[in-house]
């Protein structure tokens, strides 16, 4: 080989080290500048869902989706830059996205329904509810489960698809709560008088609302007598204490007055034959 190839040779390589040389100073500046955007974009983002007072959590989650997937594309466009072929990268996060996907629908469908519960707020934490066939106190919504504590103090939890899908009780969402009861009267017994012996007692009950007033009304009739039903009203904190009152009231009060006891009652009519 002699001066001339040599220095040819020289002169490729100096000039494939110096476009390599530059690629990489390029990639580097890339990757710096997409980074330092992707973390403005991450705060513009979190900067917009806090003014907008999105729960802390689904701040959170959406923040690290958004970087993952930006940081993703980062790569690939830089992979792009140097002359490698992404379509197959792009194959190979699409095909794991699905695997992933059909490996944790289960948990994915939870999830959707915890950001389902936080953006939409059908219940939060301290409500009174039914949710999933499950009655109780809501201690946390996370983003795949959410914690109960039932009427018996055990820590139940749900999973956030079967509450969104299914129907949701909130019985804290409204200022008051009816309590539905029935009082049975003998057949004897002089209703109207009963009617208004209970509403004037059962409104003495602690916590009974005054507005709405007590509801003491004939419900139905029975081989016994009439049946009342009576319905106070109060807020949800207070109902078994305004429930198990109002029995014990409606047992107290009856006999006190002297009203029979209801007892059931047939006639029986015997035909002799002479």
């Amino acid at each position: 080989m002699n001066t001339e190839d040599i220095s040819r040779w020289q002169g490729i390589a100096v000039q494939y080290v110096s476009e390599l040389g530059v690629k990489v100073l390029a990639a580097i500046a890339f990757w710096i500048i997409g980074r330092w955007l992707i973390g403005l974009v991450g705060r513009m983002i979190q900067s917009t869902l806090g003014r907008q007072k999105v729960d802390a959590t689904l701040m959170r989650y959406l923040g690290t989706v958004i970087h993952v997937t930006l940081n993703i594309l980062l790569v690939i466009g830089i992979l792009g830059y140097f002359g490698i072929q992404t379509t197959t990268f792009a194959a190979l996060f699409a095909a794991a996205g699905v695997a992933i996907g059909l490996a944790w629908s289960g948990l994915l469908a939870n999830f959707a329904g915890g950001v389902f519960l936080i953006i939409l707020r059908p219940i939060k934490v301290d409500d009174f509810v039914t949710v999933g066939g499950i009655t109780g106190t809501v201690t946390e919504i996370g983003l795949f489960t959410t914690s109960l504590n039932t009427p018996d103090n055990v820590l139940t939890l749900v999973g956030n698809s079967k509450i969104f899908g299914d129907t949701i009780q909130n019985f804290s969402a409204n200022p008051h709560r009816r309590v539905e009861l029935k009082a049975q009267l003998a057949g004897a017994a002089d209703h109207a008088a009963a009617m208004a012996l209970l509403k004037e007692k059962i409104a003495l009950i602690p916590n009974v609302l005054s507005n709405p007033a007590v509801d003491v009304e004939i419900l139905e009739f029975n081989l016994v007598g009439p049946v009342l039903a009576v319905r106070p009203y109060c807020h949800n904190d207070h109902y078994w204490q305004v429930y198990f009152d109002t029995n014990r009231t409606i047992r107290e009060a009856l006999a006190a007055a002297g009203f029979p006891a209801p007892m059931p009652a047939q006639v029986v009519i015997v035909n002799q034959q002479p």
